[in-house]
Parts: C-alpha cells; structure tokens; sequence
C-alpha cells in the first residue's frame, strides 16, 4: 500500500494532464492520414508521446531549464603537448532551437604554463571556448552561450584541444607531467525552456546521454517480474533501448516497482500490460487497453520522461518491443561498414575485412604542424570476429610528414596498437626532411577483433630543448607536420573463428552476434531483479558490440544448450555442474568460492607468492640456462617456450581465486559445434556488481582470452589465455584464404613448421636420387 501510495504521488500531475490532453499517437515509419482511427486489436502499436499542454512543457514545479551532460566517460583526461578529443552529441529539434550554454569544468597539472597553454571547444566546428589553461589548485568552472542555430536536430560534433606547454622543463620526459582533466560532472549543455526535457518519439532516446559520471542507465519497471514470460520480452528491450542510445557505459537494472524520479542520464521504463501497471500508473494511454502502445510521458521530481510499453497483453507487450528494437538497427544482413563510435569518439570507425587502403582525412587526423617535444594522435579501426593474424603478416603506415633542420637524430617515430608498442622509426637525417608515404610497418599480432585504437607518437630532440632557455617551451615554431593524406593499409589476413575467444565476444559479440544466426538459447539460474540485472546488461552490451539486438530465448535445462551456441548466466552454484565441467571450471568451487575470509585470502596470496619464488631460487640446474635461452629468444627473435610444442597443452580446470568476484568462460560445447559462455559468481549481488562495472568500456575492452576475472575490492580484470581451441569455417573455402590461415598456424607453432619443412627436405632429397638414379649410363 505504502508503494502504492507513493506511485500515486509520483504520477498525481501526469494524471490531471492527462485529463485534458491524451497522448497522440504516432507511426515511426509514415504519418498516418488525418481522420484514420486507431488500430484494431493486432495491428501495430501505436508509439507515442504524452504531450504536454500548451506553454507549460514539464509538469508543475519542474525546473525552467534542462542539463544535458556531454563527457561519455567517468573523466575526461587531455594529456601531453596535444591532446584533443571529439565525439557527438544527440539533440532533439527542441533542443536544437532553444537558447543553450555550454558549461565546463576543469583542472590541469601544475606544471602546466598558463601563458603558452590554450583549452579549446568547438562545436559543429565553431569555435565556443577559448581559454588559458590555469586551474592547478582546484576545479575552475566557466559558462559559455552557444551562437544561434549553431546547434541542429540530430548528431552535434563537440571537439574539445588541449594545447599544453612546461613551465621550466624542456625534456621529452617532462611532457608526461602535462594534464587537463575535463569534470563530466560539472560539463553540460544548459538549455532553455521547459520543452527542452520533453521527447516526442523513440529516436529522442538518443538525446539521454550520460550522468555526471559518464554512465547511462536504463531502468526497467515490470511488476510481472516474477513471470518467466515476462524475462525474454525485457532482455530484447534492454537491447533495443542500448543500441538507441549507443554509449560506452551503460547498464539496465530491472526491478519490479521502484518509481522514483529519473536522475540524469537515466530512464524509468515501466513494462506490462496495461492491469499490471495501473497500481503504478494513475491513468495510462487509453490506447494501452485496447492495442501495443510505446509512450513518454513527464514524471513529477525530473525533468526527463517516463517511456510506458504496455498493451492489453504480454503478447501486445512483446509487439510493442519489437518496434523499440526495430528502430535501433536498419534491419539489413550485409555486414557492417562502421563500428558505431560517434557518441564517444568521432569519427566511426570504419571495418577492414581485407586488403584495404584508408587515408588519415578519413580516419579523423587532420594536418597539423607541431612545435612542441612530443606530438601524439590516434585513430580506430574495427577488425572482424574471424581475424586470424596475430603471429605474422605487417600493417603499413604509409606516413606524409616533414620535420625541420633542428630536429636531431636521436629523434623517432613510435607506432601504438592498442597501447602495445608495435614499431619504432629513427630520424636519422641531421638537416630535416620530407617524407612522401613512407613506409611504417607494424605486425598484426597486437590487433583484435572489434575496436583496435593505433596511435603515432613523434619523440622530437633539438638542441634548444637541451639548452631550455627561458620561455624556450613557448616557442611557437614548426619542428614537425603529419599531413591527412598519410595512409593506413591493412593487408589481406587469414578468416577463420576459433573457439573458445573471449575476445570476439567482447569486441562483435561473435558468435552469438552473427546475422544469419538461430535465437541464442540463454540459461539463467534464477529469475530475481539481481540475476535479470546482469543478463539484461550483458546482452545489451553485447548489442552494441555487434551492432544489432541478438535474438534470445531461455533455456530450462543445459540439454537446449547441447548443440548450440549459448550462455549461462548465474550464481556459480546454480549453474548446472555438467556446464562447469565443459567450460573447465573446477567443480569444487561450485560451494569453496567466495567463502573463505579476507585473512584466508591473504594467506592464500602468501602462499602463492611463496611458491612462485620456490621455483625461481630452487628450480635446479636447468633453471638459469634455460630462462636465459627463452629470455634470449623472445628478445632477439619473438619467439616464446610457448610456441616450441608440437601441440597446445591439454587444458587445466580452473579454480577461481578467493579474491575474484566475477568472471566469464567461454569453450566448445559437448558436441564441439557450438559456442558455450559462462557468466558468474559466487552470489547474484556479486554477480550483478560484476557485470554492471565490466560493461563500462575500459573494462569490457580488458575481455579476452578463454577466462575473465573481476576482483571487486581492486577493481582489476585478469584473463587467462586460450591454450587449446578449435577453428569455425565463416568463409567459403578458398586456397588464398587457406594459405593465410596456415601461415599463421605455422608462425605460431615453429616446431611444426620445422618438422614439415624438414619432412619436405627429406622428400625432395629421395625424389632427386631417385630421379638420378634412372639417368646417365649404365653398365
């Protein structure tokens, strides 16, 4: 009753305005002619919006104005001499028409010279903000309007530079001092009006954006929660909601009643039919009774909406969340161009499925002269799930740039794929020089399936850097210049899945993300609001990671999974221990893990620790030898003790640490044609706490291997790599592709190749002698 009470409070103005004004109604592909009636019981939905009555915009007591907070991440961190960041934002045509200021907040390294150092925004490529950098005490906070009609309905680019120059110091070492963080907290859009909060149509979702630390949330109400008809519906609609908005952390926390008023960037949800949610909804739509209707409406206590999906029943329920999902990808089979990154990193970046040729300009780079010690710019590129060339073949770089006389050799060119370093070019010309598509290679073995960000650092040394006289870091004169019409080519690499690869899960969903693919059959443990939490994120992660919602259905027992790709999901002890055993899990953790105390884990991280140094200092005669050889071999020749084995070694069971607290698996399923992954831990409150800070986009972008860990208390991710696995056919069979796959077999393992190219030898040699035999005289 109290719930009860307290719902009614919440929706007491949405009733009265209701009262005079009814939502209208709208179709999301075509407007349906004036004068047509609504639809007939199992026609489409209608989806719509509660308008609000005329001048009034948010309910009574709302705020006048509307924040929109604009940094996608938990902070936003401008580091080095140049440092820019640039990523769209979502407005909606109210919003775009409204007057708007741009708020920002921040504070930078106190090494930072505020006489030489700029902080910039541009908007839609106009300069808002210009402003020394000089905040090293504390957060400084300004407030900038936005120009007329700058802004536009739809996708607004915002680019945010740090030009950041040394106080004393003019060392290469000294530019890692240099920083601007930019507060999410305190950065937002500031708009006018009361219509500014109100959405009038599903693609309006986009303009939720994050909270004031970086994270989106979308909170699914259903008071038939405790239905198991009731779960698949919402996990498509957690998909459908996280590809609308498409940013880099977002969760989806279902609960059966909590109404409370929706904080930025945030979304209450209320889903059920239309008796179900009357305790909770004063009055719904009154098309709700009669056919599926998808809505918004205000709520009292924010100034952002409440989106209803309701019907008569659940069948209606599921019509209405099939047009939410439907709206968050355009429906094709071809495979995707771009990885969808705008919302955090613009431009998106495109896919490379083969031989390719991409410029700079494209990529993102523009030209740029630089006159600092150390210029560092990046860009992305996406990588398909069957990318298989860690072990051989080069990427090139095909670099247009210029450096000045007073650039000394000793100077180089470093490139980064994703933060590993990949290649190192020395400028050894003493009296500057141009370069006209050089040639950079980098091997492929750092790049992965999905998102691959490749970085280009220029290490410049100069002699006045070295004298670093006075006012010598202010120094405005060009040293260096990387052009746009620089290149990035990929070669042609080997297609070809392999199972397990926690890494294609993580970067395009693979393989349960596949187009052509049959609804993934998932098993949950328990139907509770924790356990549903952390499979409605997992999938709606998974969504954005392969660019289209993922058809599911649920699994009563493992034998649905047997010969399918799959996925459990649960506390360890409900999941079932024919599952662990396929998946490698030691069955003893089913009741060991996560009960022993802190003290028995530190115990444990002693005797481990101890063990470790036992075989270092007591490993025998052979020890020092042989890590010299293997430390002398990795050094001179990449070559690990790993890859000198005629065949993988046979897997191990895997008993989780102590001081874990999440992790995923993923192996073959019994009949090894299919995919199984295992999402766990030892209690649903930990298991929801798992997955809510592995969907942030650091820690999902950490997935790879066949075991992931999350440690709560040190929020660290480790994962385990893949030591046996098994190859998945996704192209038709070619001799081209063949050759690429083998090569990278055999550069992975060299005994192997040694042995055939040996066998070939000894073959070649007996059909020489043979074929000599039979010629020249005879006697």
């Amino acid at each position: 009753m109290k719930m009860a009470s307290v719902a009614s409070a919440f929706f007491l103005v949405l009733a009265q305005a209701n009262a005079m004004a009814q939502p209208a109604p709208f179709d999301m592909s075509t407007e349906r002619p004036a004068g047509e009636s609504s639809p007939a019981p199992g026609q489409e939905p209608a989806i719509g919006a509660a308008q609000p009555s005329a001048g009034t915009g948010l309910v009574a007591g709302a705020p006048q104005f509307h924040r929109r907070y604009v940094i996608p991440a938990e902070m936003l961190t401008l580091s080095g001499e140049n440092d820019q960041r640039t990523w769209s934002v979502y407005l909606t045509a109210e919003q775009a028409k409204a007057g708007a200021r741009l708020n920002l907040g921040y504070q930078n390294s106190i090494f930072v010279a505020p006489e030489a150092s700029r902080l910039t925004v541009h908007i839609n490529n106009t300069l808002v903000v210009d402003e020394p950098i000089s905040s090293p005490e504390g957060i400084k906070e300004f407030s900038y309007d936005i120009p007329y009609a700058l802004l536009q309905p739809g996708a607004n680019l915002i680019s945010v530079q740090a030009v950041q120059r040394h106080r004393t110091d003019c060392s290469i070492e000294s530019t890692y001092e240099l920083w601007s963080n930019i507060d999410p907290a305190i950065t937002y859009l500031a708009f006018e009006g009361g219509t500014a909060g109100v959405w009038s149509g599903i693609d309006d979702i986009k303009t939720l954006g994050s909270n004031a630390h970086g994270r989106t949330e979308f909170r699914l109400v259903a008071p038939a929660l405790d239905q198991r008809r009731a779960t698949q519906p919402l996990l498509m609609l957690a998909q459908g909601l996280a590809l609308l908005t498409n940013t880099p952390n977002q969760s989806i926390v279902i609960d059966g009643s909590d109404v409370s008023p929706s904080e930025k960037g945030q979304v209450t949800v209320l889903v059920g039919t239309a008796a179900e949610l009357a305790p909770l909804l004063p009055e719904l739509p009154p098309t709700a009774h009669n056919n599926p209707v998808v809505a918004f409406a205000s709520q009292s206590g924010s100034d952002l909406p409440v989106l209803i999906v309701s019907a008569p029943d659940w069948q209606g329920v599921e019509t209405a969340i099939g047009r939410i999902t439907s709206a968050s990808h355009d429906g094709t089979t071809d495979q995707r161009e771009k990885y969808a990154t705008s919302p955090w990193r613009f431009p998106d970046a495109p896919f490379l499925f083969s031989d390719s040729h991409i410029r700079f300009s494209e990529l993102g780079i523009r030209t740029q002269e630089f006159a600092g010690r150390r210029l560092r710019t990046d860009f992305n590129i996406g990588i398909p799930s069957d990318f298989y060339a860690d072990s051989y073949g080069q990427a090139t770089i095909l670099l247009d740039a210029a450096y000045s006389d007073a650039v000394e050799p000793g100077s180089h060119i470093d490139v980064y794929v994703n933060g590993n370093i990949a290649t190192t070019v020395p400028l050894t010309s003493s009296g500057g020089g141009i370069m006209r598509h050089f040639p950079v290679r980098t091997t492929l073995r750092h790049f992965k399936p999905g998102l691959n960000t490749v970085a280009i650092e220029a290490i410049l040394k100069t002699e006045e850097d070295e004298v670093c006289a006075p006012g010598a870091t202010a120094d405005k004169t060009p040293r260096f210049a990387l052009f746009d019409t620089s290149e990035f080519h990929m070669p042609a690499f080997a297609r070809i899945a392999r199972r397990p690869n926690l890494a294609a899960l993580s970067g395009t969903s693979a393989p349960y993300g596949r187009r052509d693919s049959q609804p993934i059959p998932v098993f949950i443990g328990r139907g509770d609001p924790d356990t549903l939490t952390a499979a409605a994120t997992l999938l709606a992660r998974m969504a954005v990671a392969g660019g289209r919602p993922i058809d599911v259905e649920l699994a009563a027992s493992p034998a649905a999974l047997s010969n399918r790709n799959g996925i459990f999901l649960g506390p360890l002890a409900d999941i079932p221990p024919t599952a662990l055993t396929q998946l490698g899990i030691d069955s003893t953790s089913l009741t060991g893990w996560g009960q022993k105390s802190s003290s028995a884990v530190d115990e444990a991280r002693t005797d481990a620790a101890l063990d470790e140094w036992r075989s270092k200092v007591s490993g025998g005669i052979w020890h020092t030898p042989l890590t010299a050889i293997s430390g002398w071999l990795k050094r001179n020749f990449d070559i690990s003790m790993s890859s000198l084995q005629f065949s993988p070694s046979a897997d191990r069971k895997f008993v989780p640490p102590d001081n874990a607290t999440f992790l995923i698996a993923q192996s073959a399923n019994p009949s090894n044609d299919g995919t199984w992954t295992l999402v766990s831990a030892p209690t649903v409150k930990e298991l929801r706490d798992g997955m809510l800070a592995m969907s942030t986009e650091t820690n999902w972008n950490q997935i790879t291997g066949e075991i992931v860990t999350y440690e709560g208390s040190e929020k660290t991710v480790t994962s385990r790599p893949v030591t046996n696995f098994s190859f998945v056919e996704t192209l038709p069979p070619s001799l081209a592709n063949y050759r690429l796959i083998a090569a990278n077999w055999f550069s992975t393992n060299i005994l192997s190749y040694a042995l055939v190219v040996g066998a070939i030898a000894l073959l070649l040699a007996f059909a020489t002698g043979k074929l000599l035999s039979m010629l020249g005289r005879r006697s």
